[in-house]
C-alpha cells in the first residue's frame, strides 16, 4: 500500500502516528501568540485624525479602512470552502481552525476600526460596500474572487490537473492576497506610524501582521511539503502560471495606489510602491524555491522593522512584545 500523500482526498482522521507533526507546531505557536481588539488603544488616533492628518493623508486613510474591511473575510471564506477540504490531514486541519479564529479577529479589529474613525454610519456603509462602489477596490476584489472560484466545484483533488489547479489557488491566497494586497496596505499603515501618526492603527496591525506571517509560513509548508511528494506537479507550466499570476497582482495594486496615493501624500509615491511591490513579489518566489522575477529593492526604510525577508523565519526569531495564556515551562526568552 503506497503511502498516502497530503492532497489525496478524504478526510483523515488519525492524529497518532502523526504524519505532519511541523503543522501542529504551527498551530501551538499560534495558540500561543493570542491578543484581542479589546487591547488596541485607539484614542490617540481619533485625535490624530481630527487634528494632524491632511486631506491626502485622510483619503490615503478612508481607503485603506474600506479595503480591510472585506479583505479578511474573503480570505476566510477560501480557507473555509477550499483549503480545508483538500489539505488532508488532522493536525494541518487543527492549524486551519486556528487560523479561521484570527480571520474573525481580524474582521473585528477592523470593524472596530471603522466604527472609531467613520463615526457616521453613511460613510460606514459607503466603506462596507467598497468592493461596489470604489473600482480600485473592486478590481481587488474580482482577482480573488477569480482564482477562489477557480476551484469552485472541485471536490476531490483526483489527478495532477486537480491538484496543480488547487495549489495555485493556495498560492494566491498565500503570494498575492496576503502576501502582497495585506503587505501593501501594512506599508500604508508602517508609512503613517513613521509620522508619528495612528499608534491604534500600527499597533494593531503588528499583531495582524504577526498573524499573517504565520498564515503564510503555514501555506508554504503546505507547498513544500506537496513540493517533496509530488515534485512532477511543479512543472514549469505551474512556474509561469505563477510569475503571471504575481504580474497581474502587481498591477492590481499599482490602481489601488494610484487610488490611495491620488492626493499626493509626501514620502509616499507610486513609483516607489511599484518597486516595493516587485520587491514582495520576489519575496514570495523565493520562499517558493522560484527565482527572482522583477529584480526590484526595497524603497522604504521605514519597513525596516517588518521587513518581508524575515518572514520565512518568523517563528524562529524570539517573542518579544506579547505572549498570551501560556501554560507550563515555556520562558519568556525561548525561541519557538
Amino acid at each position: 500500500m503506497s503511502t498516502p500523500h497530503l492532497l489525496d482526498p478524504g478526510f483523515n482522521l488519525t492524529l497518532r502516528p502523526m504524519r505532519y507533526p511541523r503543522f501542529y507546531e504551527m498551530y501551538r505557536e499560534a495558540i500561543r501568540n493570542t491578543w484581542t481588539v479589546e487591547e488596541v488603544d485607539f484614542s490617540i488616533d481619533v485625535a490624530d485624525l481630527a487634528h494632524k492628518l491632511g486631506p491626502a493623508e485622510r483619503h490615503l486613510v478612508e481607503r485603506l479602512v474600506a479595503f480591510f474591511a472585506t479583505g479578511d473575510s474573503i480570505v476566510a471564506n477560501n480557507l473555509v470552502l477550499n483549503l480545508y477540504q483538500h489539505i488532508n490531514a488532522p493536525e494541518a486541519r487543527m492549524y486551519l481552525s486556528r487560523q479561521l479564529y484570527e480571520e474573525a479577529l481580524h474582521v473585528q479589529f477592523y470593524l472596530t476600526l471603522l466604527d472609531t474613525y467613520l463615526p457616521d454610519p453613511a460613510a460606514r456603509a459607503k466603506a462596507f460596500d467598497a468592493i461596489e462602489n470604489i473600482p480600485s477596490i473592486r478590481a481587488k476584489a474580482d482577482f480573488c474572487f477569480r482564482w477562489m472560484d477557480s476551484i469552485d466545484g472541485l471536490d476531490r483533488l483526483d489527478d495532477a490537473s486537480h491538484r496543480r489547479q488547487f495549489l495555485l489557488n493556495l498560492i494566491c491566497f498565500a503570494c498575492c492576497i496576503e502576501g502582497l494586497f495585506f503587505f501593501a496596505a501594512f506599508a500604508y499603515v508602517y508609512y503613517l506610524r513613521s509620522r508619528g501618526l495612528l499608534h491604534g492603527l500600527a499597533a494593531g496591525t503588528s499583531w495582524v501582521f504577526r498573524d499573517e506571517s504565520g498564515h503564510m509560513a503555514f501555506a508554504f509548508e503546505v507547498i513544500r511539503t506537496v513540493r517533496a511528494e509530488e515534485p512532477a506537479l511543479f512543472d514549469a507550466t505551474l512556474a509561469r502560471d505563477v510569475v503571471r499570476m504575481l504580474e497581474e497582482a502587481v498591477e492590481c495594486e499599482m490602481a489601488f495606489a494610484q487610488d490611495v496615493l491620488s492626493g499626493g501624500v509626501a514620502g509616499l509615491s507610486p513609483t516607489d510602491m511599484r518597486a516595493y511591490l516587485q520587491y514582495t513579489a520576489d519575496q514570495r518566489l523565493a520562499q517558493l524555491g522560484m527565482p527572482k522575477h522583477f529584480g526590484a529593492s526595497n524603497p522604504f526604510a521605514f519597513m525596516d522593522l517588518q521587513d518581508v525577508q524575515e518572514v520565512t523565519n518568523f517563528f524562529e526569531r524570539r517573542v518579544s512584545a506579547y505572549q498570551v495564556g501560556v501554560q507550563g515551562e515555556v520562558a519568556f526568552d525561548a525561541a519557538f
